[in-house]
């Protein structure tokens, strides 16, 4: 009877022993898995990382591009408004000398109408001469 409980007893340890062998087996088999997924998940984090960078990057690139047609734009737009000032003051500017030449020979018509109905003394002829230059000065 002995041996019998004997082998039972080994039997009962071998079976134990096979068991915990499988669950240790399991475990690793299991932690195995646990580094491998957590390998995966890194490397799938590391790629996120990079596509994030990589979109960052184009996104600042696409930024400066606008930035940069932004203020081509504004520069021929700034140039096109100096070209349309610049014409304008020309135009102005050519129209007052008109004005100022018109002027002037209505004031040296004058001048010479009194001078040809007048017989002036020398006196007389620098005070035309002075009367015309200061209506010159006082123009606008």
């Amino acid at each position: 009877m002995r041996l019998l409980v004997w082998k039972r007893f080994l039997k009962v340890l071998d079976d134990r022993k096979e068991r915990l062998a499988s669950e240790f087996k399991g475990i690793e088999a299991a932690k195995a898995e646990a580094a491998r997924l957590k390998s995966d998940y890194e490397a799938h984090l590391d790629n996120i990382d990079q596509i994030s960078r990589n979109k960052l990057e184009e996104a600042v690139s696409e930024g400066k591009r606008i930035a940069e047609e932004i203020r081509q734009n504004a520069n021929i737009e700034a140039l096109q408004i100096i070209e349309k000032t610049d014409e304008a003051i020309r135009s102005e500017l050519s129209r007052a000398r008109e004005e100022f030449r018109d002027e002037i020979v209505d004031i040296a018509i004058t001048a010479a109408g009194k001078v040809i109905e007048e017989k002036l003394t020398e006196d007389e002829d620098k005070k035309i001469v002075e009367d015309f230059l200061d209506k010159v000065d006082n123009m606008p």
